[in-house]
């Protein structure tokens, strides 16, 4: 059964020269990066702040490093308003403060600013994006751009204007599982373990923690990873679960976000029961963003693989450097790590570098692919996931979409001096 929708004009309210939609890591990166370089931009966000899964998901700490002027300026600027860290730079994220750090920003660098808004579509010229279309309390309206960054993590705007892309694992579409992260109060820091990865096993008077939490949590649950946050007392949890999810459906994000809060109540009892320093803990919030690992995979001018990480791979075109992580694959069918993935053991010290083809979609013009949505296999994408490295890729967006511009030209048309400009900028 389908309805009919009337035709009807949409208002074009503003015309940039670059919009990045999405204000997570990477889409901040790309909004603020390409302003400094003197460009108009607009940045839209569905949520009702900015930071995406960094501050409304709640996560915990940046995991891996890259090497990227931003993304070090960012912890920098974040340590400043972190009253225990002193201005000392720190991975551990404070949400709230974080939030205004990315607020201060973008005010700084000039970028306009959109939240509560729905990319719903784009605006296409033959090959070529040149706008969104949005929806919010305001209605249906429209902005266009010469060159629009897709940082939305699912590439819902390369997937709306057609972009190839592959959904998950390449053999059989099976994505990582999903997480909602929580926090717990009431932690005797003095004498609590923080499990860090799937791989950390802890020896208690009733057993090894990663085995009790197999044995006695709701599945998928059946992990222990805790991290403690900028405040005493106070543990963020990386422990809810939920397989079979396709978080670019909203009836699948929506089973992920009843699945997980049900099993926060059991988790934080299985604390109490067998993590030491747990005891007296107790829930005191959650994030307002479930957590999606793996969606779409768009299919750009160069692929990244796995074997590109493995072998750190330097290439000419680099506009990412010392990108360093393991493969962090989540289990598709259950708790913890799944068979393919490597933490403790992954043996690549040196980082890699990810080339700008792996930004620029095969046939789609004016578009630029900004953080995990970007090309790469199922393998390569456990890696470049990473928040840094998300960064580092907003940033090298940021600065080519600022080089396309102001040069009249297409993304996929720079040249190898252009790279070379935004490789200078990244050895500041």
């Amino acid at each position: 059964m389908y309805y009919k929708e009337e035709a009807r004009e949409i208002e074009i309210k503003g015309v940039y020269d670059c919009i990045v939609v999405g204000s997570g890591p990477s889409g901040m990166a790309a909004a603020v990066c390409a302003a400094r370089r003197g460009v108009s931009v607009l940045l839209i966000e569905a949520a009702g702040s900015v930071g995406g899964i960094s501050t409304t998901g709640l996560m915990s700490h940046f995991t891996g490093s890259v090497n990227s002027v931003f993304y070090r300026e960012l912890l920098d600027r974040a340590a400043e308003k972190n009253r225990f860290a002193r201005g000392v730079r720190t991975i551990t994220i404070d949400p709230e403060m974080l939030k205004i750090t990315y607020y201060e920003l973008l005010k700084e660098a000039g970028v306009d600013l959109l939240l509560y808004t729905l990319v719903c579509g784009v605006i296409r010229e033959g090959d070529a994006v040149t706008g969104v279309i949005c929806e919010s309390k305001s209605g249906r309206t429209a902005y266009k751009a010469k060159i629009v960054i897709d940082a939305s993590g699912d590439g819902d705007v390369a997937y709306r204007s057609g972009a190839a892309y592959t959904l998950g694992r390449e053999e059989d579409g099976a994505m990582q599982p999903a997480t909602l992260m929580f926090k717990v109060g009431g932690v005797d820091e003095s004498r609590a373990v923080f499990p860090g990865t799937f791989e950390t096993l802890v020896d208690t008077e009733k057993g090894e923690l990663q085995a009790l939490a197999r044995e006695k949590l709701p599945a998928p649950a059946g992990h222990v990873l805790l991290y403690r946050t900028t405040l005493p007392g106070i543990v963020t949890c990386n422990m809810t679960n939920v397989t079979g999810i396709d978080g670019t459906r909203a009836e699948d994000l929506t089973r992920a976000e009843v699945i997980c809060r049900s099993q926060m109540q059991p988790i934080t009892e299985f604390l109490r029961e067998y993590v030491p320093g747990f005891e007296n803990c107790y829930i005191i919030s959650a994030a307002s963003l479930i957590g999606i690992r793996e969606t779409r995979h768009f299919h750009g001018l160069y692929t990244l693989t796995e074997e590109d990480i493995l072998s750190a791979r330097v290439f000419d075109d680099w506009v990412v450097r010392d990108a360093y992580f393991n493969f962090d694959v989540h289990n598709v069918t259950g708790a913890g790590l799944d068979k393919t993935g490597v933490q403790h053991k992954f043996s690549q010290s040196k980082g890699y570098t990810i080339p700008y083809g792996c930004l620029v979609p095969e046939k789609i013009d004016g578009l630029l692919l900004s953080g995990r949505n970007i090309s790469g296999t199922h393998m390569a994408h456990s890696n470049f996931r990473a928040m840094p490295i998300c960064v580092g890729i907003g940033e090298a967006c940021g600065f080519a979409a600022a080089q396309a511009i102001q040069t009249n030209r297409r993304p996929r048309d720079l040249t190898q001096e252009d790279i070379r400009l935004i490789q200078q900028a990244q050895n500041q």
